[in-house]
């Protein structure tokens, strides 16, 4: 049923002019989900309160809430026509008065942590892009549908949602910095094992995959007693995002796994001076895959000790210094970050080294990011201790990764059992840092225990063995016979 809804509320975008890509899908079903969900939430606070005797007082003015605007009913419950907004009355509310009267939410606190704060951070980013208020209307009925209710309801939700988000990525143009797939994603977490009391952060979070996934490893393990869930609620994730489109679809991404406020920051994280970063700013456990290939300003360099126009190996050192002591990272980074000979490459491998035990590096096949044509690895390293030895490990699937052929769990489940003990093999081998070269810490891919390809052998050779063969072949017709 909610499957068919998204394809609905997709079809009827598709027709509209003013939303012409999956990213436009996904940005203008997410406000829509989310003034739904808002309503579902406040509701339910109401209802506890009333239990408790007590009156709750509502986030959001009566002539603003989905009854009132979106759905309102009649006794019957069902959509009462002669009340309901629709045409350009619709689209001209919407754009006139309910847009600016949530984004006023964000004046009024000053608090990224409060739910009020997250509603006007997400209307002063978003515009409503649907021009006919008809087809508004339509997606308002079907988005009245969803239920947020139950934990059942909201799992289904966010499946569906993760999938409208892998397809964004697939689309091309830059919703692929917004997906890494789940499955690398869920071998990165398993890894570092993230506990509940620690603190998880993404500074590049795009739609928060990261988090979720840690979100769901950590409540399945952990002992649900009402203070940890509290502490995984409010006290666990924390993120950075600097676009406008990638913060909503994260707000949204992680409300939907059951996390109600998350502590998201609508902010560009490289504009931080990684100088000011205290021990109050450090996390136990950072996973991330920052944007790799762009080029930041000569200002914003100014915020790193090692100046470099490359956003991956500025996040790097943001990730570096924003870890605690002993704290845990798995970071995606093109495979270049390991070989490269500038000045800037060869300072960040040193820095990593030496500050950290970088006990191992995954290396992935090309294809694993849909539309990106680099080869990434995947570095996990654990900050305090200088590093003495690394186990590499090559990551083959047996065919070529592509839209067709996605990474899957099955694929890195040798890679996350193995990495417990870190054997040589095949596919895996270790290096001592003891052996590297100082001069360009270059900790290139190299497989030594790839096995070697038979030599190619003499024309000769071949034709001997043919001949053998021939012989042995007619021997045998011959016993064949001689049995008839």
């Amino acid at each position: 049923m909610f499957e068919q809804t998204f394809k609905n509320i997709d079809d009827i975008l598709y027709k509209d002019s003013g939303a012409d890509s999956e990213l436009d899908y996904i940005g203008q079903t997410s406000w829509i989900m989310f003034l739904r969900y808002l309503d579902e939430l406040e509701q339910d606070k109401a209802d506890e309160a009333e239990l408790e005797g007590k009156k709750y007082r509502f986030i959001i003015d009566e002539k603003f809430r989905w009854p009132n605007w979106a759905m309102p009913k009649g006794a019957d419950g069902k959509i009462d026509h002669h009340v309901a907004m629709t045409g350009p009355d619709l689209i001209a509310f919407v754009d006139k008065e309910l847009f600016p009267y949530l984004a006023g939410f964000k004046a009024a606190t000053d608090d990224p942590q409060t739910l009020e704060y997250k509603i006007g951070e997400i209307f002063s980013e978003l515009d409503n892009k649907i021009k006919s208020g008809y087809n508004l209307r339509e997606i308002l009925d079907y988005a009245d549908e969803l239920p947020f209710r139950s934990s059942k309801d909201k799992h289904e939700l966010s499946h569906l949602y993760e999938t409208k988000i892998k397809n964004m990525g697939n689309a091309g143009r830059n919703g692929g910095q917004y997906y890494t797939p789940r499955p690398l994603i869920r071998a990165m977490v398993a890894v570092t094992d993230p506990q509940i009391g620690e603190t998880i952060y993404d500074g590049a979070a795009g739609s928060c995959g990261f988090l979720c996934e840690s979100y769901e490893y950590m409540l399945e393990r952990m002992d649900k007693s009402t203070k940890s869930l509290k502490t995984l609620q409010e006290k666990t994730f924390y993120g950075k995002e600097k676009k406008n489109l990638a913060y909503v679809i994260g707000i949204m991404n992680m409300i939907l796994h059951g996390i109600e406020t998350p502590n998201i920051i609508h902010t560009n994280t490289l504009g931080e001076n990684i100088r000011d970063i205290q021990e109050k700013d450090r996390y136990h456990v950072i996973l991330a895959n920052p944007p790799f290939g762009g080029k930041e300003r000569a200002e914003v360099q100014q915020n790193f000790d090692i100046k470099t126009g490359e956003t991956a190996f500025l996040f790097m050192q943001h990730f570096i210094k924003s870890l605690k002591s002993g704290g845990r990272a798995a970071i995606v980074i093109k495979n270049t970050v390991l070989s490269n000979t500038d000045n800037a490459s060869v300072a960040l491998r040193k820095l990593l080294l030496e500050s950290c035990n970088l006990h191992t590096v995954l290396d992935m096949p090309g294809g694993t990011f849909t539309g990106a044509g680099v080869k990434t690895v995947v570095l996990f390293f654990q900050k305090g201790e200088p590093t003495k030895n690394i186990w590499f490990y090559q990551l083959n699937p047996g065919r070529n990764m592509g839209k067709t052929n996605p990474l899957n769990d099955k694929d890195m489940a040798e890679f996350v059992e193995l990495q417990k003990t870190k054997p040589e093999s095949e596919q895996s081998w270790n290096l001592k840092v003891a052996d590297v070269d100082t001069k360009t810490f270059d900790l290139s891919v190299k497989n030594p225990n790839t096995p070697e390809e038979a030599p190619l052998r003499e024309p000769e050779d071949i034709l001997e063995e043919m001949e053998t063969l021939d012989k042995k072949t007619t021997e045998l017709l011959s016993s064949i016979k001689s049995l008839i």
